[in-house]
Parts: structure tokens; sequence; C-alpha cells
């Protein structure tokens, strides 16, 4: 297989992965390249293996890494005054890990409401959640008081735990039965 022909497929890999979200099965991997010969499909997915674009499972499903979905970074950029920059491959990176430390432990929820608002957090928001981790003071947190969920700052006043939100038109809310807490917010994520 030559380099040219191997970059194509990596290519249409690639294409398939950012439209679906989700790596191709082999029948429809066999159809992307227009091969009917499964040692041909076999001789590309190694070649991916061993660039690191893709793992198997043990059950042979393919897998992808952060070669294959990572973002590239450039370097850096001045947010005070204009500087002279120029462009350069850093490293590439791909922002699960970047910002999560337990997949296992964490997972998102859009936001809705404007109780957060003066810590940054507007509706149509995605924060990242993590449950593993146990809430200090001041912390952001999903919690869920009274059978009611809330995203609020996390407070306690003297051993009395209760939730505070960004926004001064809001109370404090006391739990009168019941507080759980569902885990921190670790990030928060906005599209313009």
């Amino acid at each position: 297989m030559s380099q040219k022909t191997y970059e194509a497929r990596k290519f249409k890999l690639i294409q398939f992965y950012r439209k679906f979200r989700r790596l191709p099965t082999y029948e429809e991997l066999a159809e992307l390249y227009g091969v009917k010969s499964k040692g041909s499909l076999h001789k590309y997915v190694q070649k991916f293996v061993d660039e690191d674009l893709i793992v198997k499972s043990e059950g042979g499903k393919l897998i992808p890494t952060t070669k294959l979905y990572g973002l590239r970074v450039l370097g850096s950029v001045q947010a005070g005054f204009p500087t002279v920059a120029e462009e350069e491959l850093v490293d590439t990176m791909s922002l699960d890990e970047y910002l999560i430390a337990n997949p296992d432990a964490t997972y998102m929820l859009t936001v809705s409401g404007d109780s957060m608002i003066d810590a940054g957090i507007v509706e149509g928001d995605m924060v990242i959640v993590d449950r593993s981790k146990t809430p200090k003071p001041g912390d952001i947190v999903v919690a869920n008081v009274d059978g009611e969920w809330t995203l609020k700052y996390f407070m306690d006043r003297s051993g009395k735990i209760f939730l505070r939100a960004a926004n001064k038109k809001y109370p404090d809310i006391h739990p009168q039965d019941e507080l759980t807490i569902g885990g921190v917010v670790i990030s928060v994520i906005r599209k313009y």
C-alpha cells in the first residue's frame, strides 16, 4: 500500500469519526474504502493501530485514541497588548484528557436558568461534573435538595450545610429534609 493511499484511507477514517462521533464497523470500513478483501481491510486497520490512531478491544472492537480526535495546540495567544505570534504546532491534545481526570465518575449537564450568572455560568452552558470529588465550601455543586436538582455554591456555616446562588435575586437554600450532592463542577463549556 502506498503512503498516498494510506493517507487517503486515514483521512476518510477521520472524516467518518468527526461526522458520526464513532468509528465505523468493519462492514462500514470495507464500504468506505471500497474493498471486499478482509486481508486488505486488516492491513489498513493494523496500520492505524501501529500509528496509534485506534486500538482494538479484546473483542476486536475498534476504539479511537486521542491521536484520532485530538485538537492541535498551536502555542499561546496574548490577552493583553498585541504581540507578534507565529503558528507552531506544540502538541495535540484531547479535551477529554485535559478536562477530565476521572472519566468513570464524570458526566455533563446543560445549564438552564440564571442563578449562577455571577459565577460566569449562563443558560445553555454545559458543566462537567465529577461525582467522585468531595465538595468543599465554595465549590459549585449539582445537588438534590428535598427532591429538586439544582446547580449552586456549596456552603458551610458552623457545620450547617446550605446552597447559595451566584445571583443576588435568589435566596440561600437550606434543606428541610434532604441534601444529596451529585458531584462537583470541574469545568464549564460554552459555544459561541
